[in-house]
C-alpha cells in the first residue's frame, strides 16, 4: 500500500498519509470546489490502511480554515480512525489551532465530543 502525498494549494491542504510511519497530516486551508471528490481518496486510503495499520497512528490536523463540506469529510476520516481505535489500534489526533482562533479550537472540541478517540488540543504561537 502506497503512502499519499499531495501538495497543498490555496484551496486544498497539504496531505501526507505515511503508511510506514503511521503518520497522517492535513495542513493548510480546506475549501476545495468538491470536498467529497477531494477527500474520497483519503477516506478510501484510510479504509485500506485500517486493515493493517501501524501499532500507533498519529493524525496531525493543522488547518487554518475549512468550509462546511470539508467538515463533513473530516468527520468521515475521524470515524474511520474511531473504528480502528475500537479494533484495538492506538490512535492519537492532534488538533492544532492558533492561540487567538476560538472557532478552530471549538471545531476541534466539537469533533472530540463526537468521536471516541483521544484528541489533543495544541495551541500554536503566532
Amino acid at each position: 500500500m502506497d503512502s499519499i502525498f499531495i501538495e497543498g494549494t490555496p484551496k486544498t491542504p497539504n496531505i501526507s498519509f505515511d503508511n510506514g510511519k503511521g503518520a497522517l497530516l492535513l495542513k493548510g486551508r480546506s475549501i476545495p470546489e468538491n470536498s467529497i471528490e477531494f477527500y474520497k481518496p483519503l477516506v478510501d486510503w484510510l479504509e485500506a490502511y485500517s486493515n493493517a495499520p501501524q501499532p500507533k497512528t498519529v493524525c496531525d490536523i493543522q488547518l487554518e480554515y475549512f468550509n462546511t463540506s470539508s467538515s463533513k469529510c473530516l468527520l468521515d476520516l475521524f470515524k474511520k480512525m474511531e473504528t480502528m481505535s475500537k479494533n484495538g489500534n492506538e490512535i492519537i489526533i492532534n488538533w492544532y489551532y492558533e492561540e487567538d482562533d476560538e472557532d478552530m479550537l471549538e471545531a476541534g472540541e466539537d469533533y472530540q465530543s463526537i468521536i471516541n478517540v483521544p484528541f489533543k488540543m495544541i495551541e500554536m504561537q503566532d
